[in-house]
This record gives C-alpha cells, structure tokens and sequence, in this order.
C-alpha cells in the first residue's frame, strides 16, 4: 500500500481546498497522513477524512529558530512515517517540507505553487531565497494556473522542467456537490440571511478571503465607498482580519467595522449559501495563483468581477465570463460595480458562460483522478 503524506501549515486548508481528497485517496488504496498546524478543526477533518493526522507547528512570517524547530520536528516525523510521496501546500509548508523530505531521503516531494510572487513580470522578478530553495529540493512543483506556469517558463534561474500544470489547473477543482443551488438547506440560508442582515432589495456585493492589503481590501472598500447605489447596497466581508505583515489602513478598520453598509464575518462553514445570496463577487486580489473563490462563485452561477493578477485573468476572460480591473485601481473597480448593479442581465450570461467551463474542467472528483495518476507515476519512475 502506497504511502502519502499531505502537508499544510492551516488544517483549514483540508477542511476547504483539499475536502474528501484524503478520503478519496483512501478509497483508492493508499495511506494517508495529513501534517499540520493543530486547530479545533483537526478533530472533525480526521473524522469526514477517516485519515490519520499529526500536528507540527508553524510558524507566520520569518522566525529563524522556529523554523528550525519546526524543520526538525518535520525531518523527524518523515523519517519515522516514511511515506513514498510528499505532497505540500503553501509557502511555508512547501519550503520546510522539501527540505525535511529531502534531508530524510523521501523520493517525491511535490509542492503546489498556489501563490504568485507579488511582481507580476518575469523579466523584473526575484524570487526568494525560500522559494529557491523550495523549488530546488522539490522534485516536482505543481501550478495551478497557465498564467503562473507561463511566469515561471520565463526565469532563468530555475530548474523549470520540475514545473507541471495538472488538468486545466486549480488547486483541486470544486466540489460541485458542496457548492450547488440544488444542495443548499434552508435552516443555513435563513442563517445566512440574518448574519448579513439585507434590506429586501439589497445588491449584496461578496467578498471571501483574508481581510489585508495583498487581497486588495483598500481599494474595495474605497471603491464601494464611492459606488453610486451605496444606500441600496451592502457590502459583505467573509474573513478574518490581517492584523500583522498585511495590515489594513487604520480608517479602512474603522469602515469595516463601523460602516451600516458593510457586514464582516470571521468563517463559516456554509460558504455556498452565502454565495447563493449575492449578486456578485469581487476579489480584489494583487496576488493570486488560481482562486478557489472565483472557481466556488462560479458553481454557484454568481457574476465575478476580479483584479487582472496572473490567476485571475488565467481564469476569467473580460466580458466574457466575467469583469476585470487593473490590480490597485479603485476607480475602474468602482466602475465595475456600477455596471453590474445595472446590467444585471448582462452579467447573468457571464456567469452561466463560466458555470458552463467550470463544470466541464474543474469538477473535484475529475482533478483528484488526475492527482492520483500523477501520484501512482512519480512513484513509479
């Protein structure tokens, strides 16, 4: 029986991106450990997974000694586990895992790239000392955009045969039996419902990630703070606070915070019911390699409009599937919001013409087969 050991710095990660992989793999054969952080949230996971796991802390930001201990707790585990394959997730966890698997003799190490560096020009990037070390003691790296694999195609300075693109990309697809409109309960719309508190006619704009500057949350809230239809609108925020590296402007907290116009939530578990009360979804982003919002969004059939960082316009094609403004430009974004506020028909065909893509390239159960042939190649060679 094959061996595979999945690692993440946040348990959320197998909670979100990665659900019913583990447990698909299982079902498929293999052994699986999942490493990460602990969090309440590893009871339940090993629970749905039915998969063992082990808690290694991480680290946030650069912590030198830290790092190391987390390295040697990591480089101890492996050893002992000794599993055929590891698969990382995020910078942090891709850059000690490969090196500990590396160290512990492991033969495939695969580490997801999910992430751009914030240049988004080859010929003016420089990576990190980390990410050439990641990329260095990875054996296999994989993207999960065309844009990203193309970023990566144009520096010199890497090995970039070890970079792959699995499927169409994405992290692990959409679960379409998670987010579908035929699958929501009413008892958590209604919940929904009162947690973002609309008026009847409310145009519900969504925003889902981390609440920082990196996701662009300066420019959304001064975008909406300028949108003509404020009084007939909200805006609805599904995520924790940054309150370290990328820390919002103290008057953009203040907003958040204090606006009657917009409502913020720290997690759900019911993402898909929020979606299915939007009217649109805007991720701001300046960094992104393929995001799982936009992908979750567009199973719900919500209208997308999204900054043109390297994974977004991968995904996205301009007024086709979808709106797109320049990363930063708070006017253009404000304009893309008073379209579709108007044009609501409009951006309706957008969003059928990316449920349509997305069902037939981003299907979970599609991108996991992929995954496992991958997986069943490395450890054949």
């Amino acid at each position: 029986m094959p061996k595979i050991l999945l690692l993440t710095a946040e348990p959320l990660t197998f909670r979100t991106i990665l659900s019913g992989f583990p447990n698909y793999l299982k079902k498929e054969g293999w052994e699986v450990l999942l490493v990460s952080g602990d969090g309440r949230e590893v009871y339940s996971i090993c629970r749905a997974e039915g998969v063992s796991h082990e808690a290694v802390s991480f680290s946030k930001g650069d912590n030198f000694f830290y790092d190391v201990a987390t390295y040697w707790h990591l480089f101890q585990l492996i050893k002992r586990e000794k599993p055929d394959l590891i698969h990382s997730f995020g910078a942090k966890a891709g850059f000690l895992g490969t090196l500990a698997g590396k160290h512990a003799g492991i033969p495939n190490r695969i580490h997801s790239v999910t992430e751009m560096p914030v240049t988004q020009s080859a010929a003016s990037a420089t990576l990190t000392r980390k990410e050439k070390w990641t990329i260095s003691n990875a054996t296999s790296l994989w993207v999960n955009s065309s844009g990203m694999y193309s970023f990566f195609s144009g520096l010199s300075d890497i090995e970039f045969s070890k970079f792959r693109i699995i499927g169409n990309g994405s992290t692990l697809g959409v679960d379409f039996d998670k987010f579908s409109r035929e699958e929501l309960k009413e008892n958590h719309l209604v919940a929904a419902t009162m947690r973002m508190l609309p008026s009847e006619n409310d145009f519900i704009i969504l925003a889902i990630g981390k609440l920082s500057t990196k996701k662009g949350l300066e420019e959304l809230i001064r975008a909406f703070l300028s949108f003509k239809f404020l009084s007939t609108s909200k805006l609805v925020l599904i995520g924790e606070l940054d309150l370290e590296e990328n820390r919002l402007a103290q008057e953009t907290l203040t907003t958040i915070r204090e606006h009657p116009r917009v409502v913020q939530i720290d997690w759900t578990d019911h993402v898909a019911h929020h979606l299915a009360l939007a009217d649109v979804v805007v991720q701001a982003s300046h960094t992104e390699g393929f995001s799982n919002v936009l992908l979750e969004a567009a199973a719900m059939q919500v209208p997308i409009i999204c900054s043109n960082c390297v994974g977004n316009s991968s995904f996205i094609q301009q007024q086709k599937t979808g709106l797109i403004f320049p990363i930063g430009d708070h006017a253009i974004l404000q304009e893309a919001l008073e379209f579709s506020y108007v044009k609501r028909d409009v951006m309706a065909s957008f969003a059928d013409a990316l449920f349509k893509e997305v069902k037939d390239n981003f299907d979970r159960k599609r991108l996991s087969q992929l995954y496992l042939r991958s997986y069943e190649e490395a450890i054949m060679n």
